[in-house]
């Protein structure tokens, strides 16, 4: 199922764009050879590209899938792409090569809100519709209306990524009473720490610790040991993936037992980052999309099938479970809007995706609403446990050392608690 593709380096520091050709193998087309192009920007290299390779796998699953059965109102899928570097200062210069120098039909948004953010500006003067992977709140000073968000984050996506975790919380008895915030300054750690912030006031918590570090920060120990001096019943971090493994490791080996700690860390979910950490994550109850209970595998397990059987190859995250299926779903959605409307009318496909609803592989009954959110909730908390220095891929694949705390139709067990309970 292996395909080769090509590269071509472009001028200003954009990177490599890579041009898939799976369409031209595909069978006849009926309305000639013109393909419906669809651009994009995804993380190949920097601090997301664990991710961003990830949900690349699974857009080329999905345009070969459809070239196979056909393409799209008759006419094949092509995906343009470049490596945006995880770099927010590429964005613009990418989008505005994909729609002024390769005369995409439609563009489709990379992963993170520190990406989405600034592709915003980039495509609204051109009126295009606009699907952000994984991007929280990213429209919020925007508000723009051909937007649409791929992240189960709901109507209040800044308290979703905690809201879980305080929720649990709030039901100890006795219920703890302070929290320790650390959020890297970040666009997305920002949002999720001002999210956690309103939920300490909604469950009538109290903030003794609120600090931001800088996303270069190597040493972690001094706020480690700072949150250890206040001494809080919870500890929320929320980072991107490298202070992520640095914050965790610098909590294992200076010893923080809180009587909760986690929340809304990136990259805890990547299979590699797991394989890293082994027995420090036990304990830590942090955020989750999509974990593989056998309620949420059911419709997804073809894709997860085709993707491990390709990833070893690609020398990416073996399981994908992460951003691979979702990857695969936000073009779902497109193309659905496309199917439904018979059309690549941007005014009329962001009219089609704000009035219904969508059933991808990752979720169903997907719902747009203000500012292009879901208009439910859909992330759950996760508690990690019983892991062993002998984890290993069979491990990471399956539910043994996860328990889905929330939300309540998606729940497997319940709390260890408090966190030191779970060190073993």
């Amino acid at each position: 199922m292996t395909h080769r593709i090509t590269r071509r380096h472009v001028s200003a520091g954009i990177g490599a764009a890579i041009i898939s050709p799976a369409w031209a193998s595909a069978p006849a087309f009926a309305q000639g050879g013109d393909p419906i192009k669809i651009g994009f920007s995804m993380a190949q290299t920097g601090s997301l590209a664990g991710a961003g390779k990830q949900a690349l796998l699974g857009a080329q699953i999905w345009e070969k899938e459809i070239n196979g059965k056909g393409g799209l109102l008759g006419r094949p899928v092509k995906l343009i792409y470049y490596d945006d570097q995880t770099n927010p200062a590429t964005v613009p210069g990418i989008y505005a090569k994909l729609l002024d120098v390769d005369k995409v039909d439609l563009v489709i948004g990379p992963y993170g809100t520190n990406l989405v953010a600034p592709t915003l500006p980039a495509v609204m003067p051109k009126g295009k519709t606009l699907i952000g992977l994984f991007a929280l709140d990213a429209n919020h000073d925007f508000q723009y209306p051909k937007y649409f968000s791929m992240l189960p984050s709901g109507p209040t996506p800044k308290q979703s990524f905690t809201d879980g975790f305080f929720s649990v919380a709030a039901a100890q008895n006795p219920k703890p009473q302070t929290v320790a915030i650390a959020a890297e300054d970040a666009e997305f750690s920002r949002n999720a720490a001002d999210g956690a912030r309103e939920n300490i006031h909604t469950y009538g918590f109290k903030t003794i610790y609120d600090r931001t570090y800088p996303p270069n920060m190597t040493d972690f120990s001094p706020i480690i040991r700072a949150i250890q001096a206040t001494n809080p019943d919870l500890v929320v971090i929320c980072s991107y993936p490298n202070t992520s493994v640095g914050m965790v490791q610098s909590a294992s080996e200076l010893g923080l037992k809180p009587k909760m700690m986690g929340g809304g860390m990136v990259g805890l979910q990547y299979t590699a980052i797991k394989s890293k950490l082994k027995t420090k994550l036990n304990g830590i109850v942090n955020y989750e999309f999509w974990v593989p209970t056998p309620k949420l595998m059911a419709p997804a397990a073809d894709f997860f099938k085709k993707y491990q059987a390709l990833a070893p190859g690609e020398g990416i995250d073996p399981l994908g479970y992460y951003l691979g299926g979702w990857g695969y779903a936000y073009f779902q959605v497109l193309q659905q809007a496309i199917e439904g409307t018979k059309s690549l009318n941007d005014d009329k496909l962001a009219d089609y995706i704000r009035t219904h609803a969508f059933t991808t592989i990752m979720a169903s009954d997907i719902r747009f609403g203000k500012g292009g959110e879901w208009t439910k909730s859909q992330v759950m908390q996760v508690q990690y446990h019983d892991i062993t220095d002998a984890a290993d891929l069979e491990t990471w694949r399956g539910m043994s050392y996860q328990t889905v705390l929330t939300p309540p139709d998606e729940k497997t067990g319940s709390i260890i608690y408090p966190f030191e309970k779970a060190l073993g």
